[in-house]
């Protein structure tokens, strides 16, 4: 519980007891000053409970982040097995799709750009 939360809760109760206090004896500023203590303390509650909850969120978000977190370390770990095991077990297999993947890679990576034909320039120049 968040210190606003317990110190808005004194200040409407305080304020209650002003207000019954001016109620009781007629004096309607003794009332009014416990209905505005009163409210400030509601306010000061509300905002203890606001804090409250983004705390709470704050730590539900941590513990799914670090949840998230352990959860890819363990499908990395079992990856890098699976595919250390399948290279124990062929490795001129994983050796040619290693060479096919770098292959494709550089066609890729080092096509050259469609070159225009002398007909496209003529347009440009009208």
């Amino acid at each position: 519980m968040d210190q606003d939360r317990i110190v808005g809760i004194a200040k409407n109760v305080a304020g209650k007891v002003e207000g019954a206090v001016g109620q009781a004896t007629g004096d309607s500023r003794t009332e009014m000053s416990g209905r505005a203590r009163e409210a400030a303390g509601t306010a000061q509650d509300i905002l203890g409970q606001a804090k409250d909850a983004v705390s709470d969120l704050g730590e539900s978000a941590t513990g799914f982040a670090k949840d998230a977190i352990g959860r890819g370390a363990d499908y990395y770990a079992e990856g890098n097995r699976a595919v250390a095991e399948t290279v124990r077990n062929q490795p001129v297999g994983s050796l040619l799709l290693a060479g096919a993947i770098g292959f494709g890679l550089a066609m890729f990576l080092k096509r050259e750009p469609p070159r225009r034909s002398r007909w496209d320039y003529r347009r440009y120049q009208e």
